[in-house]
């Protein structure tokens, strides 16, 4: 898994114009930024090109406008809110630009943020004439976003073809080290944990985690799926009989931890009480929701005496809190553990933002379908792209 890219870090920024693609697509309501996450996860690539001297023209998608059609027919689509957040946070004018084709100055020490790039067209067909058009903007590319990495668009993949230089940020090149020292060589053992509600959505990661990892905690839907391959009843759960054989394939090739007890209701709502059952005990009508407390205690003991941790998924419905508890003491325990963790996904996320463990991961991923495709061993192709024109520079 060797990668080599050139980082910003290696290149002179002073008195250079960058262009830097961020993921700034955060939540709004009621024209306001209501998640300040990814915001603050761009600012150190922001600010340490602003100190060496460079101009920086940020650049980001934001939702799923549909491309070609104005701002002014889904003015919901605009990153000015974004702008405005940024400038709060970062503490200077961030200049707004909406219509840059026609030209654009900028100055050293100035920083400029484009209208959302999904409302070019030709951005996600990867259109040479739009990347050339970005690719003039600037001295320098600087590809900082991680979570867009997977998508040969025009501002993360073309532009890159066509820019002067092209390079990493820092927020990208902490990803790929972390993501490598997790997978390339990591501390054993390696336990990852892979929760969600299909097999189907992650065979590849499974796949690929059988193949390296000492062991692989399900949890959720997956888990069910995993159970019912080892021959138990899982009611009504969420399942995927036709994934059966596939977990069965991957129960032959690591050893895949299953729950001895869970939690289940009959219904699935916040007021639906908790019942704790034996795993073989799942009535027809049930549906399994969470790990009960002995399988959470044996979780978070394989925690404790791993040296790497790769985490994906929740073990439950966590959303609601009595379906939460398998998730909890899976965060605390990864929180706690003296291995080198790497979380990432949304749901991840949002679960370790509810029980306060983000200053306890050693390293929290802003991707999340481009965390699975690296976990899998994919190319990304933003990455890629930066390695060819690093071998070429």
């Amino acid at each position: 898994m060797g990668i080599s890219v050139l980082s910003m870090r290696n290149v002179p920024l002073q008195g250079k114009t960058l262009l830097v693609r961020e993921d700034l697509n955060v939540p709004i309501a009621q024209g306001k930024v209501t998640s300040d996450a990814r915001l603050l996860a761009a600012i150190p690539t922001l600010l340490e090109a602003l100190d060496a001297g460079a101009a920086v023209i940020v650049m980001s998608h934001l939702g799923r406008p549909i491309e070609g059609k104005g701002i002014d027919q889904q003015p919901e689509m605009s990153l000015q809110p974004v702008a405005v957040r940024l400038s709060e946070l970062m503490q200077r004018e961030i200049r707004f630009v909406s219509d840059w084709q026609n030209g654009l100055s900028i100055v050293p020490g100035e920083v400029v943020l484009l209208e959302n790039t999904r409302l070019l067209a030709g951005e996600k067909a990867n259109d040479d004439s739009l990347s050339k058009e970005l690719a003039n903007l600037c001295d320098i590319f600087v590809m900082d976003a991680f979570a867009t990495a997977h998508r040969a668009h025009a501002s993360t993949y073309g532009v890159a073809k066509f820019a002067p230089v092209a390079c990493a940020g820092g927020l990208l090149m902490g990803e790929l080290e972390a993501l490598k020292k997790c997978l390339s060589a990591p501390k054993r053992p390696l336990v990852a944990v892979v929760g969600g509600a299909k097999v189907s959505t992650k065979i590849a990661v499974l796949e690929s985690l059988a193949d390296m990892a000492d062991q692989i905690i399900v949890g959720g839907g997956i888990a069910n799926t995993f159970l019912a391959a080892m021959g138990f009843s899982v009611g009504e759960s969420l399942c995927e009989p036709e994934m059966i054989e596939t977990a069965k394939r991957i129960l032959n090739k690591t050893d895949v931890p299953l729950p001895v007890d869970v939690m289940v209701s009959e219904k699935f709502d916040s007021n639906s009480p908790a019942i704790l059952r034996a795993v073989e005990e799942v009535a027809r009508s049930e549906m399994i929701l969470d790990v009960g407390p002995r399988s959470a205690r044996h979780i978070a003991k394989l925690i404790s005496s791993a040296g790497t941790v790769l985490w994906n998924g929740p073990l439950g419905v966590f959303e609601y809190d009595q379906f939460g508890e398998g998730t909890r003491l899976l965060a605390e325990a990864i929180a706690g553990s003296d291995a080198f963790s790497v979380a990432g996904g949304g749901d991840t996320l949002a679960a370790i933002e509810k029980y306060s463990v983000v200053d306890d991961i050693s390293y929290i991923s802003t991707g999340g379908g481009a965390f699975l495709e690296f976990v899998e061993g994919k190319k990304l192709p933003a990455v890629q792209i930066l390695e060819q024109r690093a071998l070429v520079s």
